[in-house]
């Protein structure tokens, strides 16, 4: 029997619909489009707007763009794993929400928080589930509304980032295709520097739902955080299937 590995068929992802520009950004904090382009090469990052609309809705959008254009079944899942710094709140897991969400109902589910590296973790977890032989379909997605979290008074951290999903399906395969090595570090040595709310206390973060159906719209974001000073090392390859494509 040839080794099974983990091997992502399908792909899906979704971006909200108003752009924060760089021109934007220029009226709320002491920063310029030349600033931010030559050190970070951003000029535009994606913010969700919308009462009461959090992580679980960036995913649940970016599994059913998954889903509809690799003709998956929900019901055939088994596993969903939303890796997420933003989760909608601590309990239930945004997972279990968006699972029941998308309609698979036969799958468990569980968040994985481990800040930028979330999503490189969930590969390795994902991965391991498929090679081990006990499932078939394992649905990663990473998802976070990190305007939720961010100062909007800091020049240094809220020109970094925005709001977004990716989600991958794995699946057994018998080609050597999918994940062919990992290697995993962690380093927490700069965790007093950063401006998190979680480092001040749990009383300071602010959970958020996630709105199936709701429009988009509302209010400018706000809040604080700074993730780039949690930052775990790693790397992964990984070898597409023939006809999927990132």
């Amino acid at each position: 029997m040839n080794k099974i590995t983990a091997a992502i068929t399908a792909v899906g992802g979704y971006v909200p619909d108003f752009v924060l520009s760089n021109k934007l950004l220029e009226t709320m904090v002491d920063t310029n489009d030349e600033w931010i382009t030559t050190r970070t090469g951003i000029k535009e990052r994606r913010i969700l707007k919308g009462e009461s609309l959090g992580t679980s809705y960036l995913a649940i959008k970016a599994a059913q763009d998954l889903m509809s254009k690799g003709n998956v079944d929900p019901l055939e899942i088994d596993l969903v794993i939303v890796a997420s710094t933003t989760p909608d709140m601590p309990v239930a897991s945004t997972a279990v929400y968006v699972a029941s969400q998308i309609g698979a109902t036969n799958a468990f589910a569980y968040d994985i928080q481990a800040a930028c590296s979330s999503f490189l973790y969930g590969m390795s977890t994902a991965s391991a589930y498929i090679q081990s032989g006990k499932y078939k379909k394992v649905l990663l997605i990473g998802a976070d509304k990190m305007s939720s979290i961010i100062d909007y008074t800091d020049r240094a951290t809220c020109i970094i980032f925005g709001d977004g999903a990716g989600a991958v399906l794995f699946e057994p395969n018998e080609e050597g295709l999918g994940l062919q090595d990992e290697i995993l570090r962690s380093d927490g040595i700069g965790r007093g520097k950063g401006n998190s709310p979680l480092q001040r206390g749990p009383h300071s973060v602010r959970s958020h739902r996630g709105g199936g159906e709701a429009d988009e719209g509302g209010e400018s974001p706000q809040g604080p955080d700074d993730p780039r000073d949690a930052t775990p090392r790693g790397a992964s390859h990984v070898a597409l299937p023939r006809g999927v494509r990132a």
